[in-house]
């Protein structure tokens, strides 16, 4: 049990029965009364947001998880997404919804951390950054520059994000896997 202060973003709580991963914390300090820290939290098995304000004598279950490194191999299907554990060349599978939204950016020999609780898969830890190709967006704009104007663009992997106007298809450009924003062209 930790108190309520020591929370961290991205730190997994058992709260009201359910495991919860921290998103977002404020701490607030009135002019009159006690402290109280306000967490944001998303329940990692059904990814339902949740908001609550602890008080800063309030304690919380804090979970310690596993995490594995593993290599992504394939997408089997509508099972899920294939992967190989690195210390035992074992192979698993596991469900789209396990992995939160993270899927997309899976690329084959891709090196990842699964995270367990006793022997559930509840998240995936991406490198911060993928390169992709830009499939389609329209045409550059004569005379654009870097700190121009952003347009939309979709990637090899389907999803869409807005790239500076310079950009053409074919290009590959680095997105940030925390929030899918574009970082720069590679």
């Amino acid at each position: 049990m930790i108190p309520a202060t020591q929370f961290k973003v991205g730190m997994v709580i058992r709260y009201s029965g359910k495991l919860v991963r921290i998103t977002e914390l404020n701490h607030v300090t009135p002019g009159k009364g006690r402290g109280m820290v306000h967490a944001k939290m998303r329940d990692v098995r059904t990814g339902d947001s949740l908001e609550h304000r602890f008080r800063s004598d309030e304690r919380g279950d804090n979970v310690s998880l596993e995490q594995k490194q593993m290599e992504y191999l394939y997408q089997e299907g509508d099972q899920g997404y294939c992967f190989m554990n690195l210390e035992n060349f074992e192979q698993t599978t596991i469900p789209a919804a396990a992995l939160g939204g993270g899927h997309v950016y899976l690329q084959e020999n891709m090196q990842v951390y699964i995270e367990f609780f006793e022997h559930e898969v509840i998240g995936i830890e991406l490198p911060l950054s993928v390169e992709l190709e830009i499939t389609e967006t329209t045409p550059p704009l004569r005379g654009a520059t870097a700190s121009g104007s952003l347009k939309p663009a979709t990637l090899s992997n389907g999803i869409s994000v807005r790239v500076p106007e310079y950009m053409e298809t074919g290009n590959k450009v680095r997105i940030d896997t925390r929030d899918g924003s574009f970082i720069e062209r590679v």
